[in-house]
């Protein structure tokens, strides 16, 4: 049978102090600086589940629903959501905390996709994924849907990218 590992397994959690240069000239979190970190984490998630390397196949939106200021804890907590045959998913949950009043915000939640890799580079088997509470179904049971939405988006990337070419100077 083949190997199988919970969503739990591959949990991740992730918290640091939001400190002045990891702001912009507003007093908010660089949103770079907040995509490095989901990357990060979301990795971590991917290898513990996979234990392999693995790539960054595509990261969906990332919707800031509340500003991050100085000052704040910043929290991100991952896990694997669904596996496919060398691919998995992976949410990413970021939240808030001022640490003076204790007033937590819902940030941003991102979903990513990793493959697994060999030392060479090519793509390798993942195990299966069990899920088990109640949340872990539902994103395990949605999954399939986004991904169709992320396998349309990258076809339409693709066409654009072929119409625009590589060469040098850009329109854009």
């Amino acid at each position: 049978m083949a190997e199988t590992k919970k969503c739990r397994d591959s949990l991740v959690v992730k918290t640091a102090l939001v400190l002045p240069p990891d702001a912009n000239n507003i007093g908010t979190m660089f949103g770079g600086k907040l995509m490095s970190y989901i990357d990060d984490v979301a990795a971590i998630s991917a290898m513990r589940h996979a234990r392999s390397d693995v790539v960054t196949a595509s990261t969906d939106s990332v919707d800031f629903l509340h500003p991050i200021q100085v000052g704040d804890a910043v929290s991100l907590e991952s896990f694997v959501t669904y596996t496919g045959r060398t691919s998995m998913e992976i949410i990413v949950k970021v939240t808030t905390e001022d640490l003076v009043t204790g007033e937590q915000n819902l940030c941003v939640i991102s979903f990513l996709t990793f493959v697994a890799i060999d030392k060479d580079g090519k793509p390798i088997p993942v195990p299966k994924l069990i899920p088990e509470t109640e949340i872990e179904k539902t994103l395990n049971e949605s999954a399939k849907g986004r991904a169709e939405v992320r396998k349309k988006r990258r076809k339409e990337t693709q066409f654009i990218a072929n119409t625009l070419g590589a060469e040098l100077p850009s329109s854009l």
